[in-house]
């Protein structure tokens, strides 16, 4: 096999080595709303992998940075189709048999915690309001800072 493409360690960042092509370096990509923004780094661009590496890197951050994507190797899902309240990790649900706003949030990979926000106690727009405070402080918690605010995958006005 010609290609080979290896993780590098680094999220979005993946080495490939094509010794026929002579084509060595770093592929950096980075995801947001559907849309992939994507840069090689040649080794013999730079003195040597390394470098080359660590101008992969500092693209990628320059990258999330300016599309306004969190700095994370985590996951960053922005949109979900099932959403309906228009703010993700927030739905209008049923506990115990009244209405509430539930709030989620994953602290750490594959570990999901929850709450929920009466709406008989707060009423619908002080409930909703607070769902989608606690929201954001933990995103701030998890991420270091709010998630971009998006609906039907574009960025809100």
């Amino acid at each position: 096999m010609e290609s080979l493409m290896a993780n590098s360690g680094y999220k979005g960042i993946s080495r490939v080595d094509r010794p026929k092509k002579k084509t060595h370096g770093w592929y950096v990509r980075v995801r947001l709303d559907g849309n992939t923004h994507a840069k090689f780094f040649s080794d013999t661009a730079f003195d040597d992998a390394q470098d080359a590496l660590f101008a992969a890197i500092d693209w990628r951050d320059e990258t999330e940075r300016d599309l306004g994507k969190p700095r994370t190797e985590r996951r960053v899902i922005l949109v979900s189709p099932h959403n309906r309240s228009g703010i993700l990790g927030v739905r209008r649900s049923v506990k115990d048999a009244e209405p509430v706003y539930e709030v989620f949030w994953s602290p750490a990979p594959n570990e999901l915690q929850r709450t929920s926000i009466s709406i008989r106690k707060y009423g619908e727009e002080e409930a909703f309001r607070r769902a989608c405070a606690l929201r954001k402080q933990k995103e701030r918690e998890v991420f270091g800072a709010e998630l971009p605010a998006r609906r039907n995958g574009h960025a809100a006005s």
